[in-house]
């Protein structure tokens, strides 16, 4: 079922491990702005380019008071590994059952060679202070993500 968000909406609730285990939920971020961005798998090059693009930013992030966070299907250990490997200073989501991927709307059919699965796509959503959507990311360049982000960011700031 696709679920359709647009902007304004009330972004869904969600409460999920990080890869240190910890329980993250939309309302430890209340007074933030927040990025939730969406992405297939841990170790593949399209989004370790995100990943890393997003930790090289942090810092800008963090002066404009907003926090990242990255989801995908992939497991605690996976996440674990993953933000190991690449220093990431942002939690990773393990979203396993899938409930938050579903409930934001990103799962999509795919094909690789020849074959049609359910996979996630590369999709980000920027929530406001009081939890509503700010902008949705549909077609995400992974090397261009984060500052394309920090400048709506600031927009958005100066409002």
């Amino acid at each position: 079922i696709m679920t359709k968000l647009t902007v304004g909406d009330r972004a869904p609730n969600f409460q999920l491990p990080d890869q240190s285990g910890n329980l993250h939920q939309l309302s430890d971020y209340s007074g933030r702005y927040l990025l939730l961005y969406f992405y297939p798998r841990d170790n593949t090059p399209g989004c370790t380019t995100q990943a890393c693009e997003l930790r090289d930013a942090w810092a800008d992030f963090g002066k404009l008071n907003a926090n990242v966070l990255g989801i995908s299907a992939d497991s605690v250990q996976s996440h674990a590994k993953f933000a190991a490997k690449f220093a990431l200073p942002f939690p990773l989501l393990a979203d396993d059952k899938r409930e938050m991927l579903q409930a934001y709307g990103v799962l999509a059919e795919k094909s690789m060679f020849g074959k049609k699965f359910l996979g996630i796509r590369r999709m980000s959503f920027l929530i406001n202070r009081e939890g509503k959507i700010a902008k949705i990311y549909e077609k995400v360049k992974p090397s261009e993500h984060a500052v394309e982000v920090l400048n709506d960011l600031k927009k958005l700031l100066t409002v």
